[in-house]
């Protein structure tokens, strides 16, 4: 089971949001079969196949193996990833693009879409990711936001300076500022 799947598919998406289908889903954290999943929904296992080769055909849940139960084959299931992430992509941009401006709120949008998709193709099967993430919050008296924002442009730009070189491994560095909004619960 991977940690991220990230969908750009509009069909996957269509499949994924239905309120049952994503409880089905939940129940398939585990390998599990349509009948102990009917059981734990207290639904019917032909209604739960139904969702499952939906699932499937999406490429959402995997067939990880099967039993005989009776003579007749049952296949166990389980969710193809721990996170299902959309892509920004699936509902387009809808009215022109602005340009480009860094202290946009446009711009900032742009920046999450872009790191998205970029940790989402990371290749989580090699043996080393090195990456590191970094969140705090830091309260600016608005007189003092001009040289905080200068302050912040010139930190990163002497890192891109001191290490903007054209040897060893390519990294991505991208830092959003923006003003926290009310605490979310």
């Amino acid at each position: 089971m991977r940690d991220v799947l990230y969908l750009e598919q509009i069909e996957q998406a269509e499949v994924l949001l239905k309120p049952h289908r994503v409880e089905v889903l939940r129940q398939l954290a585990e390998p599990r079969t349509c009948t102990e999943v009917a059981a734990r929904l207290d639904q019917t296992p032909q209604r739960v196949y139904y969702h499952v080769k939906q699932l499937v055909a999406a490429g959402l849940v995997e067939l990880v193996n099967e039993r005989k139960v009776r003579g007749i084959t049952e296949g166990i299931y389980q969710a193809a990833a721990r996170s299902y992430w959309l892509s920004p992509r699936l509902v387009g941009r809808i009215g022109l693009r602005r340009a480009r401006d860094e202290l946009s709120l446009g711009y900032l949008l742009d920046l999450m879409e872009e790191v998205q998709a970029d940790v989402a193709a990371l290749d989580r099967t090699a043996p080393e990711l090195p990456s590191v993430g970094v969140s705090g919050e830091i309260r600016v008296p608005a007189e003092l936001r001009p040289q905080f924002l200068h302050d912040l442009q010139t930190a990163l730009q002497d890192l891109f300076t001191r290490y903007g070189g054209s040897e060893g491994d390519a990294f991505k560095l991208a830092v959003a500022c923006y003003p926290k909004g009310k605490d979310h619960e």
